[in-house]
């Protein structure tokens, strides 16, 4: 049977779309491996979900100085890609849903802005991106992909399917509870986002969990004499930060503890160069 001009153009048209659809299943969330190729998420010395629910949960445990709240941790590797997502309560509707994801745009921001060499959280990111700030913008570039967020079944949410897992779902965040993850050779391998509570309350946690997870090895930063990422109580009643990476406060007992944190839990020395 002879096979028309339309039939032919809808053929290629399926043979497109099909070559467009599986390129994207397999590659558009895969890891550019040292090789140069394409692998899966580099997860070498990144923890695993039961390491990151059992630090989270150790974390929360501490005063933090928010509200008590549950919450969610999640861990990306160095591409941003997904890796575990955990909460610290008995199930998954124990903590503020939302937090989900904005723990996972928490660990995309301090991957995708911290380096080898310079680490930033996304507590140091708050004055910087108010208005008239240096950064002022910022927190609405690369937003999260809502299709990977929220896609499946909210039951697998915060279990080892969870749909986000695998998946490079992006955001910007822009107050304190994202850190970079950084390995005893000094190298960033990732970072961590905790979300469910103030965000102040936020950032301690995030740093007690960096810190039982023994990935702290940071290499500078614009806190502590450049030495640390911590959050920064510089900003004045206009709003206005004396450092420029000033972050407001919640309360003052999670601002006592954020302050005390490198005295508290100190960050590992990075290695000697």
């Amino acid at each position: 049977m002879r096979t028309t001009r339309s039939q032919w153009r809808q053929c290629c048209l399926m043979l497109l779309t099909c070559s467009v659809a599986l390129g994207a299943a397999a590659c558009g969330d895969d890891d550019n491996n040292p090789g140069g190729g394409f692998g899966p998420p580099e997860t070498e010395g990144l923890p695993t979900a039961d390491a990151l629910r059992q630090a989270l949960q150790a974390a929360v445990g501490q005063a933090n100085g928010g509200l008590g709240f549950q919450m969610w941790a999640t861990v990306v590797d160095r591409s941003g890609i997904v890796v575990d997502v955990v909460f610290s309560g008995a199930g998954y509707g124990d903590q503020w849903l939302l937090s989900r994801v904005i723990s996972a745009q928490k660990a995309s921001t301090a991957n995708g802005l911290s380096l080898d060499a310079f680490a930033i959280s996304t507590a140091n990111l708050w004055a910087p991106t108010q208005p008239g700030g240096s950064l002022f913008g910022l927190q609405e570039s690369n937003p999260v992909d809502p299709g990977l967020a929220y896609e499946g079944n909210a039951a697998t949410f915060g279990t080892s399917s969870d749909p986000m897992i695998g998946k490079r779902i992006g955001g910007v965040n822009v107050f304190g509870g994202g850190l970079a993850l950084y390995n005893a050779a000094g190298q960033k391998i990732g970072a961590v986002g905790v979300s469910g509570d103030t965000s102040c309350a936020d950032h301690n946690i995030a740093w007690r969990v960096r810190d039982a997870l023994g990935l702290d090895y940071v290499p500078a930063g614009v806190a502590d004499g450049n030495t640390t990422d911590n959050i920064i109580y510089d900003v004045d009643a206009e709003g206005h930060s004396a450092g420029g990476f000033g972050h407001p406060e919640c309360s003052p007992q999670s601002t006592s503890i954020g302050q005390q944190l490198p005295v508290t839990n100190p960050v590992s020395p990075p290695p000697a160069t």
